[in-house]
């Protein structure tokens, strides 16, 4: 009996920050009417390894040529891609994360930048908590667990309630949940085409791609903690309100102002360039550099300690 035939697929998510919002990039699917990350099929011939197979996918699709990219994780559930269902293959997806400044993308392609939050918006907590989680998805999760204990306890930790504290990093279990519970479109796009939407459950992306940016962003905020990914998302040059507002994009949080700000200096994080920014349309402010030499001065330059900013 033959074995069944595997795809290996290379996907990516691609994070910016612009204008205070964490930015994705999508591209139209082919395949569905949901947009897509950039991704592609690994070509054993052309592809020498993984990493410079995505970084062609998404220069192909995107016309962007990636700068950090770390690998994510595998995504191998049966029929994640519905084709399976049909007798085609199992595809198992190795995804990229990469964190990049937005630019302009060429014209012709079928790629854009879109809000984050536009797809995953119970994680945006930075004008407090969402209205949403309150008004339809906390009732409709307590309604899905019914008398389940359990399940009822599994609702409050993962989104905050009833005392419980919000994890900004526990992004891939509120998805999950949410889809366990039939709250995205994605798990009624399996069960039921013809169940109602959600009101607060956000866009839907193509295949499991919701669930992979999820994952990226959880990834990302933990990041935050022990390695100085957001000056990735930054000009050489930036102010220290600049780097803030990044920050607060990619946790969904509003910071303290002058803990956060002694935290980056007193952890050494960045210097003074002693010029200043211009057509800030208020005081100008100082211009701050990222040290690099902070690499070799301590393991973990994050800009997070506990108790400094996460909301509870």
């Amino acid at each position: 009996m033959p074995s069944p035939a595997v795809h290996l697929g290379l996907d990516a998510v691609i994070f910016a920050v612009t204008a205070e919002a964490p930015r994705i990039l999508t591209v139209r699917s082919t395949d569905t009417a949901d947009e897509a990350l950039p991704s592609g099929p690994l070509d054993l011939e052309t592809h020498p390894t993984l990493e410079r197979g995505v970084r062609d996918w998404v220069a192909q699709q995107t016309g962007l040529a990636l700068g950090y990219v770390e690998q994510l994780y595998t995504f191998g559930d049966r029929f994640r891609d519905p084709r399976e269902r049909a007798g085609g293959a199992r595809v198992i997806a190795m995804t990229y994360l990469a964190l990049v400044r937005e630019h302009a993308l060429p014209t012709g392609l079928r790629a854009q930048w879109r809000d984050c939050y536009a797809y995953l918006p119970w994680e945006d907590w930075r004008r407090g908590r969402p209205e949403l989680i309150e008004r339809e998805l906390a009732p409709r999760l307590h309604a899905w667990a019914a008398n389940d204990a359990r399940k009822h306890e599994r609702v409050d930790l993962t989104f905050g309630l009833d005392t419980a504290p919000w994890d900004p990093e526990r992004t891939l279990e509120r998805y999950e949940l949410l889809w366990e519970a039939g709250l995205v479109a994605e798990a009624r796009r399996e069960r039921d085409p013809n169940a109602p939407d959600v009101t607060g459950s956000g866009f839907a992306l193509a295949l499991d791609h919701r669930r992979i940016l999820a994952t990226a962003l959880g990834r990302v905020r933990g990041k935050l903690k022990y390695r100085p990914v957001v000056f990735e998302l930054l000009p050489p040059e930036f102010t220290l309100l600049q780097l803030q507002q990044v920050v607060e994009a990619l946790s969904g949080n509003r910071l303290h102002k002058q803990n956060f700000r002694r935290l980056v200096e007193s952890a050494g994080l960045v210097e003074g360039t002693g010029r200043l920014a211009t057509g800030t349309g208020g005081r100008p402010a100082e211009l701050f550099r990222f040290r690099r030499e902070v690499f070799r001065e301590r393991p973990d330059p994050g800009v997070y300690f506990p108790g400094a900013w996460w909301s509870r």
